[in-house]
């Protein structure tokens, strides 16, 4: 049976973004501080990753106070619900120093396990972990309508059935799913944190960065307008938009490897300042 994503690779310009991707984590890998101290390399990235996730969100905090919030908790609901969702991610993913990628849960599942994290808190019960059974999401209203009720289950399953049946490079497995999520918007609201989170763990899981410190979420937050561009020419389909996504994926990777080099520098340096 062919691989599902296998075509995706022959669109312009994202075979080289993928090897671009490959290359930013495999040198970052080899970072000094990965031997002894990557756990808190991780740890700081996750923090990095939230922010810049809930800027996205159009919540913008100083990294201090999501570090606060991370130990003490707070009256910032969509930070503490996104540091939830990241902390669900990282202990799903593969130990630092393991060699090859981990079992995760069914994507619907994980879907679900992030959506309850992420929103509980500051949206109704009744819609933690619900996929929309009628009525358009509330959130990233601009990529046009969104799928409802029994098309929306189907989307979400064939998603789940794609992912598990591909063996593409994880960058191309995590734009996919990035991008359909945040076109098919599943819940009410916190598509776009839970897409994040999503990607963020498929990158790790299938190995492209077993250090579980990219932050490409940075790249997104710094130019949002052509983020949303993108996941808006993703969700038509055509194979322009596609290789655009795709491409500005890796890119977005690359971007990630660089800060989370910044990161382990300063762990190492014992200064990571703001």
């Amino acid at each position: 049976m062919p691989d599902p994503l296998a075509a995706l690779l022959e669109l312009p310009g994202v075979a080289d973004a993928v090897e671009r991707a490959r290359v930013a984590c495999e040198e970052l890998r080899w970072h000094e501080v990965y031997r002894r101290r990557g756990a808190e390399v991780r740890a700081e990235a996750g923090l990095r990753a939230t922010r810049s996730s809930c800027a996205i969100e159009g919540v913008r905090v100083p990294l201090s106070l999501v570090r606060s919030l991370a130990t003490d908790g707070g009256h910032a609901p969509v930070v503490v619900g996104a540091l939830r969702a990241t902390a669900l991610v990282e202990g799903l993913m593969p130990a630092l120093g393991s060699r090859g990628g981990v079992a995760l849960p069914p994507l619907r599942q994980l879907l679900v396990r992030l959506h309850v994290a992420a929103a509980g808190g500051w949206l109704d019960d009744a819609d933690l972990g619900r996929l929309r059974a009628s009525g358009p999401p509330e959130d990233l209203t601009g990529l046009g309508p969104a799928p409802v009720g029994d098309e929306l289950a189907a989307r979400v399953d064939l998603l789940d059935r794609t992912v598990r049946a591909s063996a593409a490079p994880a960058v191309v497995v995590a734009a996919v799913v990035h991008g359909e999520l945040l076109g098919l918007r599943p819940f009410r609201a916190a598509n776009g944190l839970v897409a994040r989170a999503v990607a963020r763990l498929l990158v790790t899981s299938r190995g492209l960065d077993p250090t579980g410190s990219v932050v490409p979420e940075r790249a997104w937050a710094a130019a949002l307008n052509p983020y949303l561009a993108g996941a808006a020419g993703f969700a038509t389909g055509s194979p322009e938009g596609v290789a655009a996504w795709l491409r500005d994926y890796g890119a977005a990777v690359v971007e990630g490897a660089r800060e989370a080099g910044a990161v382990a520098d300063a762990v190492l340096a014992g200064s990571l300042g703001e």
